[in-house]
């Protein structure tokens, strides 16, 4: 499976920023699509997920209510809008692929910067 990430770039503080992952290869609806975020000189955190069978979502806490994962089954994409942005939301945004919460594949990452 691969996965390319993209859409990051510069963006005001109460803007928002809508990123792509497209995959392709041997993808599997009983995997979850997941982002990912990290910031510099932080660990890599979890952003949120969706379940590719049925497209059910859930979010870290840190941005429930203002980020929003979707999917596009004919594209094989997953989109990550993001609303509302902070400078704290600053990072390099991953996508990722698995299933059973281990996230076997990973994308190349895209840079956010949230200018205040």
């Amino acid at each position: 499976v691969q996965l390319q990430a993209s859409g990051g770039g510069l963006v005001q503080a109460g803007g928002s920023r809508r990123l792509s992952c497209a995959a392709s290869g041997r993808t599997s609806s009983s995997y979850a699509m997941g982002w990912f975020r990290q910031a510099p000189g932080k660990e890599r955190e979890f952003v949120g997920g969706i379940n590719w069978s049925d497209g059910s979502t859930y979010y870290a806490g840190s941005v429930k209510g203002r980020f929003t994962i979707s999917r596009d089954t004919a594209k094989s994409t997953v989109y990550l809008q993001m609303n509302s942005l902070k400078p704290e939301d600053t990072a390099v945004y991953y996508c990722a692929a698995g299933a059973a919460q281990i996230w076997k594949y990973w994308g190349q990452g895209t840079q956010v910067t949230v200018s205040s």
